[in-house]
């Protein structure tokens, strides 16, 4: 590895527990125990690659001492879980970036996840079902074994032949990777909520569609979510042990 690749890595490592540590200072402890884990792994990829002694005791020291707050965190949360009582809160503020699906849901992804329920009256227009094909590409790319998702909304009022089409189309897309969608309308579903059988429950004031329209086809952020700015709204997590399940 390269001088450079080493300072590329050191420098990521260095983003990655800053942002950590303000997560975990604002109490958002399921996402700074993410960020702790991957800036602890970019830690040791430094550690592997410097042949300086006194470095690598450095690093050794930063390693521990972050080795030891994750830990903690994780006993924390694990207790919170068993008792019920975890609750985190994101307040996304106007105009923010940094929110696509991928960074809001990574923390609550993992191997254990198969089965999910959205819940979200406003999948109904043109970028509201790409939003909710955005949400679906984003689990098939994430480390779990989606097998069953299944969404409630509204149906649109009048014409609803782009809405039902639309979700046609993307139920035989899941099909052909494995995944089966079913969806069922409400016309008196009001709340917005995403629930993952493995105890996570996500609760978004806006449901999937808090981003901002874009100014342009082809301005910053219209296929990047990560750079497209938010509209203000409240993340509400839970976990619980008692969860939906199906057999797959």
């Amino acid at each position: 590895m390269s001088r450079n690749d080493v300072s590329g890595i050191e420098t990521s490592a260095v983003s990655v527990l800053k942002r950590a540590v303000e997560l975990d200072q604002s109490s958002r402890f399921q996402e700074s125990l993410v960020c702790y884990q991957e800036g602890i792994q970019l830690l040791l990829d430094v550690l592997k690659a410097i042949k300086d002694e006194s470095k690598k005791t450095h690093y050794r020291e930063k390693i521990r001492v972050y080795m030891e707050r994750a830990e903690q965190i994780k006993n924390h949360l694990k207790q919170e879980k068993e008792e019920g009582k975890y609750h985190e809160q994101i307040k996304i503020m106007e105009n923010a970036t940094g929110y696509s699906y991928e960074k809001l849901f990574k923390p609550y992804i993992n191997e254990t996840l198969t089965e999910i329920w959205v819940e979200d009256p406003y999948i109904r227009y043109f970028h509201q079902l790409y939003n909710f094909l955005r949400f679906c590409e984003m689990l098939l790319k994430a480390p779990c074994k989606v097998k069953r998702i299944h969404l409630l909304t509204s149906q649109e009022e009048g014409d609803s032949s782009t809405q039902v089409n639309a979700l046609a189309e993307i139920k035989q897309s899941l099909q052909n990777h494995g995944v089966t969608l079913t969806i069922e309308y409400s016309t008196t579903i009001h709340d917005r909520e995403i629930r993952f059988n493995n105890g996570w429950i996500i609760k978004i004031g806006r449901g999937l569609d808090y981003f901002k329209k874009p100014q342009g086809k082809f301005s910053i952020g219209y296929c990047d979510f990560d750079l497209r700015q938010c509209q203000e709204t409240t993340v509400d997590i839970f976990h619980t042990k008692h969860t939906r399940t199906t057999d797959l």
